[in-house]
């Protein structure tokens, strides 16, 4: 008996461009942490520390070389919430109102006095919402939203720029590879080992090695990859609600302080 024919490469690669993936509906969705409660306490923590530093002690490494860990946190436990989301629509609506109302307590702390220019300097929500809306088209096989998404936070005035989707095309695809992931994940920043200033005060001298600060973020891969089980169990809107909260108590320090 003929076997049947194969499938012509031209048809599987456009099955795998136009079928999204099946993702279980039962038991784990990822071998990475899921512990996601303490990642975004650790996150919230390291990001407090790293916004205060930067208002009130600018010049000293320690409170921004902390905070550069948030960031990749963030887009982890994002991607976790990808994953397992009932409803991605209400996962980017809760992501862009929070944006929009944290935003003029994000000038009020960090642009005080010249927020009439850097209105358009936008907070994290906004990037972190333009990633995951690229990464949902890309986990719903819409390739227009996930370039839309990339252009978006690549053009305009966004912390981080594409770093985020980056990051989150490493923790996604390498959902079920550990190993794997954190090998990519750790390049990612390996490469600020190559062009630290050494004249920016919180770039880290090793010698002659001048480490960029943005190195620091590779110390979340023992928190990304390595499972915990910590327990916690916190509602989410804590730590929606801390981002707005944190920069309005800075804004108040700031002008306190009259710095």
């Amino acid at each position: 008996m003929a076997s049947p024919p194969s499938e012509p490469l031209s048809a599987r690669v456009r099955r795998a461009l136009t079928t999204p993936p099946v993702i279980p509906s039962d038991g784990p969705r990822l071998k990475t942490n899921l512990d996601t409660d303490l990642l975004k306490l650790v996150a919230i923590a390291a990001m407090f520390l790293d916004h205060f530093g930067d208002v009130f002690f600018p010049g000293v490494g320690i409170f921004r070389w902390v905070g550069r860990i948030a960031f990749p946190l963030f887009c982890y436990c994002m991607t976790v919430g990808l994953l397992y989301t009932r409803d991605i629509r209400k996962y980017l609506g809760r992501l862009a109102v929070f944006a929009v109302v944290s935003q003029p307590f994000y000038l009020l702390a960090f642009h005080p006095y010249d927020w009439r220019t850097e209105w358009a300097n936008w907070n994290i929500f906004f990037t972190l919402f333009l990633s995951l809306l690229a990464m949902a088209g890309l986990k719903a096989r819409k390739w227009w939203l996930f370039l839309l998404g990339l252009f978006v936070v690549s053009w305009w005035n966004f912390d981080y720029s594409g770093l985020g989707i980056q990051l989150m095309l490493i923790f996604y695809l390498c959902r079920n590879r550990p190993k794997l992931g954190a090998v990519l994940f750790c390049l990612t920043y390996a490469t600020s080992l190559l062009y630290g200033d050494p004249g920016d005060p919180l770039t880290l001298m090793v010698g002659n090695l001048a480490v960029d600060w943005s190195f620091f973020a590779i110390f979340a891969a023992p928190l990304i990859f390595c499972p915990t089980h910590s327990g916690l169990n916190i509602p989410k809107y804590v730590f929606y609600a801390f981002y707005p909260a944190h920069l309005l108590l800075i804004a108040l320090l700031r002008f306190a302080a009259g710095a």
